[in-house]
């Protein structure tokens, strides 16, 4: 879909407990505005076809601004409640977690 097909309606809405697995140094993009990148980690029970399953997975995310500075205050190991939206990587090969609100568990 391009962006002048991109519906305001459309959901794209992500939450997801997780620990900082990862942490890169704070950066700045060219515009001036903070962002951090890190790498979540999961785990679950998640119900499947009548039946449990153990979930696990590693994800890349990011945040920007204020949120990114206080994301770089946190210290790898710490459980999170984050809530944001996916977005394709640069080359379609994945997708990032983009961070709009978090909270310490």
């Amino acid at each position: 879909m391009s962006r002048a097909g991109a519906s305001a309606d459309a959901v794209n809405r992500l939450e997801l407990m997780a620990r900082l697995a990862e942490r890169a140094p704070l950066r700045y993009t060219p515009a001036g505005v903070a962002a951090q990148d890190v790498v979540l980690e999961h785990q679950s029970l998640q119900a499947e076809a009548d039946g449990r399953r153990v979930v696990t997975l590693r994800l890349r995310a990011v945040a920007f601004g204020e949120l990114a500075e206080r994301l770089a205050r946190i210290v790898p190991g710490q459980e999170l409640a984050c809530r944001g939206f996916l977005v394709s990587t640069r080359r379609g090969h994945g997708v990032v977690f983009h961070i709009q609100t978090f909270e310490t568990q």
